[in-house]
C-alpha cells in the first residue's frame, strides 16, 4: 500500500484540499501528472484498501476518484477505451451517489482531449476477474461496462463521509479476452510488479507467454489513454470543485 502527494496552490486563499485518488497499481498511480491530488495505491488488496480507507482523515480531501485500468464487460469497449461511471456497483449494492456533473465535466474533457470515453456501470470486486466466463456472466447480471478492484471501495469511503466521487477506468483486457494466470499474482503490496514471479511462473508453465504478450499490448493502450486522462484529472475535477 503506497500513497503520495501533490497540494493545488490558489492565490489569494488557502490552498484548496486535495483530491484523493485510489488505485490499485502504482504505474497507474504515476500516470497523475499536476498539483491538487494525493494518491492511496491498494496494491490490488481489497482488504489492505479497506484497512488504509478505514484510517484516512476523510476530511483532508475534497473529492475521491477511482482511476486506473479495468477489465471490459461491455463486448463493444476495446483496450485504451475510458468509461466514465454513472454508478458503482458490487454484489451487495449499487451506488447512484456519483454526480451527473462531475461525469459530464470529465467524459467531455476527455473527449474533447481525443479520448475514446464513454459513460457505463462500473462493477467492483475483491478478487481478480479472469476467464471470458466470469465476465460474460458479470455483464448478463449487472449490465455493468467494466469490472476493477477499488471503485467499490472507494465509493463506501466516498458515502461514508459524504464527498464527491467519480470513476475514471481504461479498459485494460477486453471482455473477450481472459488474463493469463500469473496476471493476479503477480502484484507486490506497494503496487509494482513482482518481475521475479513472472519469471518463475512463465518458466514452470510457458503456455501463458502468448496470453502474457497479449496481455502487454493491451495494457500498452490502456497505459497510454490513462496517462492522458491523468494530466487532466485534477484540472478538470478542480474546476468542477470550485
Amino acid at each position: 500500500m503506497t500513497g503520495g502527494h501533490r497540494r493545488r496552490k490558489q492565490q489569494g486563499s488557502r490552498p484548496q484540499a486535495p483530491i484523493l485518488v485510489i488505485t490499485g497499481l502504482t504505474r497507474e498511480a504515476d500516470c497523475l501528472r499536476g498539483e491538487g491530488v494525493t494518491f492511496l495505491c491498494s496494491g490490488a488488496d481489497a482488504n489492505a484498501l479497506r484497512s488504509a480507507l478505514a484510517e484516512k482523515d476523510a476530511t483532508q480531501y475534497s473529492a475521491v476518484v477511482s482511476f486506473g485500468l479495468a477489465g471490459g464487460l461491455d463486448p463493444v469497449l476495446r483496450p485504451g477505451d475510458a468509461v466514465i461511471a454513472t454508478c458503482a456497483v458490487s454484489d451487495t449494492e449499487t451506488s447512484e451517489r456519483l454526480q451527473p456533473m462531475l461525469g459530464r465535466i470529465l467524459l467531455e474533457g476527455f473527449s474533447g482531449a481525443g479520448v475514446a470515453a464513454r459513460h457505463g456501470a462500473v462493477f467492483g470486486v475483491d478478487a481478480p476477474v479472469m476467464t471470458v466466463a466470469e465476465k460474460t456472466l458479470l455483464r448478463q447480471r449487472s449490465g455493468a461496462a467494466a469490472v476493477d478492484m477499488e471503485s467499490h471501495l472507494a465509493d463506501a469511503f466516498a458515502r461514508r463521509h459524504n464527498l464527491p466521487f467519480a470513476i475514471v477506468r481504461v479498459i485494460s483486457d477486453p471482455a473477450g479476452r481472459a488474463l493469463p494466470p500469473l496476471a493476479g499474482q503477480a502484484i507486490r503490496p506497494d503496487g509494482g510488479v513482482d518481475v521475479g514471479f513472472v519469471a518463475k511462473e512463465l518458466a514452470r508453465r510457458p503456455a501463458q507467454l502468448g496470453d502474457l504478450i497479449r496481455a502487454g499490448f493491451d495494457a500498452r493502450a490502456a497505459f497510454s489513454t490513462l496517462r492522458r486522462c491523468g494530466g487532466l484529472l485534477g484540472p478538470l475535477l478542480g474546476l468542477a470543485l470550485a
